[in-house]
């Protein structure tokens, strides 16, 4: 998860963004912040993923098949 400041910069930068624009500097800032925030994003959605199982209404695990294999691959290490 990305610290609360990191999170409050990101902010702070789309507001400045809207309203006066950045200079070359922020932007990069931007970028990264923003990339860095989208890895989290994936990886806590992965991470979910991982916990998931589906059962239909007769009781029969219909888990996706590339979803187990993240599973077995996640009990493995």
């Amino acid at each position: 998860m990305l610290s609360k400041d990191k999170l409050d910069r990101i902010n702070t930068l789309a507001n400045k963004a809207k309203q006066e624009g950045l200079t070359n500097e922020e932007k990069e800032e931007q970028q990264k912040l923003r990339q860095e925030y989208l890895k989290n994003v994936r990886k806590s959605f992965k991470n979910q993923f991982k916990g998931m199982k589906i059962v239909d209404p007769n009781g029969q695990d219909v888990t996706p098949e590339k979803v187990k294999q993240l599973q077995k691959k996640n009990k493995l290490h």
